[in-house]
């Protein structure tokens, strides 16, 4: 679909100044969330409308099939979309519903339980790595990037050590 001009991984979806960056870059003029949380909370949907840049669409779904094929009927022929997801297992789920892509860029993922360290702010977990390497092994590229200006790193070598 080449209307998805970012596939996006970062636990805090939309947030400041690394968004503003983002859609700029792209020249994004439509946000999609893909998260269960969000999808079912009011609150933390205002929330996600009121961080994102002005003049910016954004629509929020949640984790099912039912769900993610939804997207693909509302993207019109003008889109310029970034679409943000907190996990992986979330983008496999989107190439079983026949979404095409081939690179994501994973911003960030914050430390928690049962999560290492994998690379400055971001950390994952045992079933995280297996999600990173099926997508591989589909032939999706994924690189870490924080902001557009820092040099992205394939994720191919922080992953071996968890090897």
């Amino acid at each position: 679909m080449s209307n998805i001009k970012l596939l996006r991984i970062d636990d805090r979806l939309i947030h400041g100044q690394v968004m503003t960056a983002w859609v700029k870059n792209v020249s994004a003029n439509k946000i999609v969330i893909i998260d269960n949380a969000v999808s079912k909370d009011n609150f933390l949907k205002k929330v996600m409308l009121m961080a994102a840049p002005r003049n910016i669409e954004v629509e929020v779904y949640g984790e099912e099939d039912e769900d993610i094929q939804k997207i693909a009927n509302s993207i019109k022929e003008d889109d310029k979309i970034i679409i943000l997801v907190k996990i992986p297992e979330v983008l496999e789920k989107m190439l079983n519903n026949n979404f095409k892509f081939t690179e994501v860029i994973l911003g960030g993922m914050g430390s928690k339980p049962g999560r290492k360290n994998l690379f400055r702010n971001i950390s994952v977990s045992k079933e995280e790595v297996d999600s990173f390497k099926r997508l591989m092994d589909k032939g999706v590229n994924i690189k870490i990037r924080i902001v557009p200006d820092d040099k992205a790193i394939n994720i191919t070598e922080t992953l071996k050590k968890y090897e």
